[in-house]
């Protein structure tokens, strides 16, 4: 029973470091391609950027919700749902910037044809 424990705590602990990296990559990557296109002043910038920042966050929720498999201690778990916490309400905030912005670029377009239209 030990090793299995050994075994368990072996591989939640690369899954984790997996999943902070992915996160970590996505985030960067987001980022750049942020920047680049707010040069080329993109319109839908802010919406791209916003999904990046999503998905890399979510990778992150991911990692720490397998970290709570090995803490041993009360004082872990409190840690660990304190940083669940809030990378939940950074996803749950750009999930609805996300979704703004989602709705104000289909105004936008309508108003667009409303206008070719006359």
């Amino acid at each position: 029973m030990k090793m299995f424990e050994v075994m368990l705590e072996g591989l939640v602990g690369i899954s984790i470091h997996g999943f902070e990296l992915v996160g970590v990559v996505i985030i960067i990557l987001s980022g750049v391609q942020g920047f680049i296109n707010y040069v080329r002043r993109d319109p839908k910038v802010r919406l791209q950027l916003a999904q990046g920042m999503a998905m890399g966050l979510e990778f992150k929720l991911g990692s720490e919700i397998l970290r709570t498999v090995v803490v041993r201690e009360l004082s872990e778990v409190a840690l660990v749902a304190a940083i669940i916490a809030v990378r939940a309400a950074l996803t749950f905030l750009i999930h609805w910037e996300i979704k703004t912005e989602t709705e104000a670029e289909l105004l936008e377009e309508e108003h667009r044809e409303a206008l070719k239209k006359e």
